[in-house]
């Protein structure tokens, strides 16, 4: 299982939110870099970096610091946050990134999404989707939509996605363990999907559990941030 750790930016500064509330930020690490790049040093290869800001603004913002990690470290990394244009996903794959992680505008703009699905490749991009209730969340998880997330999983795989995360709106950022059953019905439905699991994360232990139910990544954030998981630890964790 593929550990993938989580840097979230805000003014160029890594940090996290509660159930992603801004006014529940802590930053963590003045330089992104540095956080990166202990994480390469630790032996993983993938990184999971937000722009909070561009998630905020609609439009990419920290794209410097995904240029930065990239040209300085081997991280394969998926980048999200106000990806809601074409030029916005030119941004990102310029910048560096083997992945744009996008969510809302899956939702909310299915003919836009499908057309950077065939111009950049489906391979492309890491689809997030955000749940509460088994019902797909948006607008920083304010919005409950109508769409089953069994439904939605389904309609992107067709379009040739490969790589989904799912993050429980209830468990982000709380340390209070993943979602389990709903990880486990996702790919019972889904066995071939490059599942990826998100939100809760709170100790090793959850680690080992979402691997023993098929997960084939999971992001880890607060976790690692709080000192529940130790960076030395994170490698040993995928085998």
């Amino acid at each position: 299982m593929e550990i993938i750790p989580a840097i979230d930016i805000i003014d160029g500064k890594c940090v996290r939110l509660t159930q992603g509330d801004y006014d529940q930020k802590k930053i963590y690490n003045e330089h992104p870099l540095e956080v990166a790049k202990e994480f390469e040093d630790a032996g993983l290869q993938r990184l999971h970096l937000v722009d909070l800001d561009g998630a905020k603004a609609g439009a990419v913002k920290n794209w410097k610091v995904l240029e930065t990690i990239a040209s300085k470290t081997s991280l394969t990394i998926d980048f999200g946050g106000g990806i809601k244009k074409e030029e916005d996903v030119k941004v990102v794959f310029d910048s560096g990134a083997a992945l744009a992680t996008v969510g809302s505008i899956a939702v909310k703009d299915e003919k836009t999404f499908v057309q950077w699905l065939q111009k950049f490749g489906a391979e492309k991009f890491l689809l997030g989707a955000d749940v509460k209730d088994e019902k797909i969340a948006v607008g920083g998880w304010l919005e409950t939509t109508d769409v089953w997330i069994y439904d939605f999983i389904e309609k992107y795989i067709n379009h040739g996605v490969q790589q989904i995360f799912c993050t429980d709106v209830s468990k982000d950022g709380k340390l209070e363990g993943p979602s389990i059953d709903l990880y486990k019905n996702i790919i019972a439905k889904f066995p071939s999907l490059h599942f990826i699991a998100s939100g809760g994360v709170s100790g090793s232990d959850d680690v080992h559990a979402l691997r023993e139910i098929g997960c084939t990544g999971v992001i880890i954030g607060k976790a690692i941030y709080e000192g529940r998981i130790a960076i030395n630890d994170l490698k040993r964790l995928a085998v």
